[in-house]
């Protein structure tokens, strides 16, 4: 033990504090922070049904398999039929946007408006609404420079990744909350 490591110790021993009774303290201050401002890790969403069925167009698409993914962490089965399933899940349409945002001076392009849309309705098979016919979107904008294509070509796939994957969790949560309206 080095002299100044040894007169750290002997002060923190003379006062009666150690010092790991001083990061002790200092991690239960942090968790009751971090639990008092309402913090706390992302769990399972609770289904108010049991099984679904996904029904789309483009059923191997990255999205969809996310979809997919999410549902069953949440202990939802995915029906291979839509008459074994509790809800109907309709995807009508799925698509992605890439539009021209600003152009500099020169005539290049300076940024670009990314888009994911998304057309879904949820129903069970006495036809009861569960989530009325909506489109959601998600929009980023992305800077562009044509001297790093490559590396904006991989933000734009990055981009692309975190839409999805924010469509997913919007339409879990929607899905958490859904009842069956009678018509």
């Amino acid at each position: 033990m080095t002299v100044k490591k040894l007169a750290v110790s002997r002060v923190y021993s003379a006062s009666g504090f150690s010092l790991e009774n001083i990061l002790r303290l200092l991690m239960l201050v942090s968790a009751l922070a971090l639990a008092g401002c309402g913090f706390h890790l992302r769990g399972q969403v609770a289904m108010p049904f049991n099984t679904v069925y996904i029904k789309t167009e483009t059923p191997g698409t990255p999205f969809i398999n996310s979809l997919r993914r999410k549902l069953e962490i949440n202990n939802v089965v995915i029906a291979e039929s839509a008459g074994e399933a509790d809800v109907i899940l309709d995807i009508v349409n799925e698509s992605s946007s890439k539009q021209v945002l600003s152009l500099g001076a020169d005539g290049r392009v300076n940024e670009f408006r990314l888009g994911f849309h998304v057309s879904l309705r949820a129903y069970d098979l006495k036809q009861h609404e569960w989530l009325a016919a909506e489109e959601l979107v998600q929009v980023r904008d992305l800077s562009f420079d044509d001297t790093q294509i490559l590396a904006k070509e991989a933000e734009e796939v990055q981009l692309q990744k975190s839409m999805r994957n924010e469509m997913v969790q919007q339409i879990e949560r929607r899905l958490g909350y859904a009842k069956p309206r009678p018509q």
